[in-house]
């Protein structure tokens, strides 16, 4: 499978906030909110943080030993689970929800990241160890948001009634309908019957979507050492027990979090806002917020309530049934695993830069922050058409209509643009500002609106020539709407709709190892693919 890439800039591309754009810029305005750089000298000093920290590997091991239990594993996969009991061993991590199917493109771009990430500090820091963990957020309960995909444009989503965290979620009839669905698209294609025949044999009726999750994208990285964590895990919340407690106690998160979120309000938009109790109470199909009402702890969804004592009894007794919002998600992240790099998207890494007070509060050394990184592929159908109208790689993330004005300005054989006569008329305009106020001064502001009346309509005149040249242009324009339906469905990135299926269908795990080839370890740019179909 032969293929070309090329880099552009996150802030060329169009599609990425200036928050994003400002972090991996390293702009002053953002640097009181995150701890470490993105560089070799920043991974040393968390390295330094993280050692200084007390962890407990060996629960850590054997939770994850008991979760690959059921499954085969790639030796790589077991060597890997070993090592995280060496204190010389670190980890880096990426974190996504347990989508069904696995989602859009940019969850299969977050792992490949930590795992080309951890292989290049390996390479280069051969007396430590790094380790790419994939932490699923199995605890959400947004079905609506994790419960879709895309295939080339057709939207495949799962209709059911159960309800509370996604992970814990079974696969029902319903869900494998979708399955049957999607070979009626996919099994015409070289290895549609692949990917179908994986998706059947991890999502069995009854199998819960975390451990379906953790079987599929063990099934499709753990050739290359990657680790799955699901910390919906009664040993290892029982590590985040202090903090819990801490929580439950003092509400310190939103006491952490709140001078932050001013401050950076004043700069950007807020990505989450935090409540004054940042956990929610997780049972059985049920994930609901706990709230403080009148000194009590209260679950009105379940109709529950208690007091500081009896919820602290259940905290002890019932680790599992805490979960963290987004507030302490991170520290929760942070505490079970020996990490050193968090690699997210910019609406991730907008969430995390508000929460380094929360880590001081409780003493978890703070990450590495990475944005992930970012592909668009190009098939050479695609690439063709590029070429043909004599467009380079930056030019296909900009609008259409700038796209077109691109083409007619270079292509025309007519003038459409009056730059030069307006520059003329403006030239005359001064000259009669300049006679008009030797005969009375009160004409020159009579003179400037006739020139700005004049400028307006000139400048009208000129997009009405632009568009008329334009239809002359009628081919291109239809090849340029058509590249850009393609490459950006919807008018996003690619990677944010597609899922992985489609492309896997078409060209087998020769894709996966296509994108693994161009990921980008610490070098903060988007990368474009074009490749031979």
């Amino acid at each position: 499978m032969e293929s070309n890439c090329t880099h552009v800039s996150y802030e060329q591309t169009g599609y990425f906030s200036k928050l994003a754009t400002d972090y991996i810029s390293g702009a002053p305005a953002l640097q009181p909110f995150y701890q470490h750089q993105v560089n070799i000298k920043g991974i040393q000093d968390a390295i330094t943080a993280r050692q200084q920290f007390p962890q407990q590997r060996d629960v850590l091991v054997k939770a994850l030993e008991t979760q690959y239990h059921p499954i085969d594993i790639n030796p790589k996969v077991a060597e890997n689970i070993q090592h995280l009991r060496s204190a010389n061993t670190f980890t880096i991590t990426t974190a996504h929800q347990p989508n069904i199917f696995t989602g859009p493109l940019f969850f299969m771009y977050k792992i490949l990241h930590a795992i080309k990430l951890a292989a290049a500090l390996s390479a280069q820091m051969p007396h430590y160890h790094f380790v790419p963990v994939y932490y699923m957020g199995s605890e959400d309960a947004d079905l609506d948001e994790l419960g879709s995909i895309q295939i080339d444009g057709i939207t495949y989503r799962w209709q059911t009634n159960q309800t509370g965290a996604v992970g814990r979620m079974q696969v029902d009839k319903s869900f494998i309908s979708l399955i049957d669905a999607m070979q009626g698209q996919l099994g015409v294609l070289p290895f549609g019957n692949e990917i179908i025949e994986l998706f059947r044999k991890v999502y069995q009726p009854g199998t819960t979507i975390q451990q379906a999750t953790l079987a599929l994208v063990n099934a499709l990285f753990g050739a290359y050492g990657l680790l799955v964590i699901i910390p919906d895990n009664p040993e290892l919340k029982q590590l985040f027990h202090s903090v819990v407690e801490k929580e439950l106690t003092t509400r310190f998160s939103n006491k952490a979090v709140s001078p932050t979120l001013e401050k950076l309000d004043a700069l950007y938009k807020v990505q989450a806002a935090g409540r004054e109790l940042n956990l929610f109470y997780l049972i059985n199909n049920k994930r609901e917020r706990i709230e403080i009402v009148d000194n009590q702890f209260v679950i009105a969804a379940l109709a529950l309530s208690f007091s500081q004592e009896t919820i602290l009894q259940e905290l002890q007794e019932h680790p599992e049934r805490f979960s963290a919002n987004v507030i302490l998600r991170g520290v929760f992240q942070e505490t079970i695993l020996p990490n050193i790099a968090f690699i997210g998207g910019g609406g991730e890494l907008a969430y995390w830069l508000e929460l380094k007070a929360v880590f001081e509060a409780v003493a978890v050394p703070y990450p590495v922050l990475i944005l992930r990184n970012s592909f668009l592929y190009i098939p050479q159908k695609w690439q063709n058409k590029i070429n043909a109208l004599s467009l380079a790689t930056t030019d296909i993330f900009k609008p259409e209509f700038e796209i077109m004005n691109q083409i007619v300005a270079a292509q025309s054989t007519n003038t459409i643009s009056l730059q030069q006569e307006m520059a003329q008329i403006k030239m005359v305009y001064n000259q009669l500002h300049q006679l008009a106020g030797k005969v009375d001064k009160t004409l020159e502001q009579h003179v400037l609106a006739l020139y700005t009346k004049t400028e307006k309509h000139l400048a009208q005149l000129q997009k009405k020539m632009l568009r008329a040249e334009k239809r002359k242009f009628a081919t291109e324009q239809d090849q340029v709407q058509k590249i850009k339906t393609a490459l950006f469905p919807g008018n996003s990135l690619q990677e944010r709709v597609e899922n992985i299926a489609g492309l896997y269908a078409r060209y087998g795990p020769q894709f996966i190892a296509m994108c693994n080839q161009h990921s980008l370890a610490m070098e903060q740019q988007f990368t474009v693919v074009d490749f031979e179909d």
